[in-house]
């Protein structure tokens, strides 16, 4: 889950406890070349305040002038189409051939949400299931057991939506290469954490916004329980240290591991880790040479690599190979 979503219902929360009345956008579906996915959130508060975005600016001023003209109304929920007609999506700018559909919500209290916050908050998954004739929602949470989040559901009389944690990463070194891997991850929406036992590399991380984590990398990597939402990257050339927590990783359901090497000490790291407990299936998992093959050198590049690696694995691209 983006944390720009999980913004949108921590404000919307922090609104109600408020006492304002706040309106919940939801997108359900997309045709042709909308703006954003399933799933993307707006909240309007009855003043007009808005966090989120379901179009990117296209329909938001119009959801805004809705929500003001029933100002703190309490609504039922609502299916909202935009783009449906040449008028419509000539009128609020959608790209040609695009099609939004929306949920509009009035949030009564902040019951849902803080279960929703909490539960994500603890790297869990939940699905909401919202009755659109009485508005009223259920809340069940989800094992890492029952696979990969689906995408929301329409199917009247109920809208279906799944919340999950944030992507995390977690990176092996607190090497150059590290701290501009972790700079663009944070670009990328990722909570960065990093661990490095080498005293001389760990007290040179300053790097705002990530989080330092002490102990030896096998440790952290299984105290972390990596899940769907997670990848692992093992960067300090270190057999001792990368392999350590590629044995944990490797056994998780960490959605993208990788280490850092050329080809041939990548065949030789294979070879250590079919020493141990893995099987072929779990070491096959393994990115190594870590990122897209792009004859990367410098750190940054390097980096680039890495992340577009990420990025088509965690959207199922299905890429590999690499540098490093």
């Amino acid at each position: 889950m983006e944390s720009l979503d999980l913004e949108v219902l921590r404000t919307a929360r922090d609104w109600r406890r408020q006492a304002y009345q706040v309106h919940l956008f939801t997108v359900a579906r997309t045709w042709g070349s909308a703006p954003r996915s399933p799933g993307a959130m707006l909240a309007i508060r009855d003043d007009g305040r808005v966090v989120g975005s379901v179009s990117g600016g296209c329909v938001e001023d119009d959801l805004i002038e809705r929500v003001r003209q029933e100002g703190a109304t309490s609504v039922r929920p609502a299916v909202l189409e935009y783009g449906t007609t040449r008028e419509q999506a000539a009128r609020f700018g959608l790209p040609c051939g695009g099609t939004l559909v929306l949920i509009r919500e009035s949030l009564p209290g902040s019951g849902w949400l803080d279960e929703v916050l909490e539960v994500t908050a603890a790297q869990g998954r939940i699905r909401r299931q919202l009755d659109l004739a009485s508005g009223l929602s259920r809340c069940t949470r989800l094992g890492h057991a029952d696979g990969a989040l689906p995408g929301p559901l329409l199917a009247q009389p109920d809208f279906t939506v799944c919340y999950g944690p944030r992507w995390r990463l977690l990176i092996i070194g607190a090497g150059q290469l590290s701290q501009a891997l972790a700079r663009m991850a944070m670009m990328l929406d990722y909570e960065v954490l990093v661990c490095d036992p080498r005293e001389e590399y760990a007290a040179g991380w300053h790097i705002a916004g990530t989080r330092l984590v002490v102990g030896m990398p096998d440790e952290v990597a299984l105290e972390m329980k990596p899940d769907s939402h997670t990848a692992i990257v093992a960067l300090t050339h270190d057999p001792k240290l990368d392999d350590m927590a590629l044995l944990e990783a490797l056994t998780s359901s960490a959605f993208y591991v990788g280490a850092l090497g050329s080809r041939a000490s990548s065949q030789r790291r294979r070879e250590r880790l079919a020493l141990f407990d893995l099987c072929a299936a779990q070491i096959a998992r393994l990115h190594a040479p870590i990122g897209l093959p792009i004859d990367s050198h410098r750190p940054a590049e390097i980096a680039v690599s890495i992340l577009a690696q990420m990025t088509a694995v965690r959207n199922a691209a299905g890429l590999s190979g690499g540098d490093g």
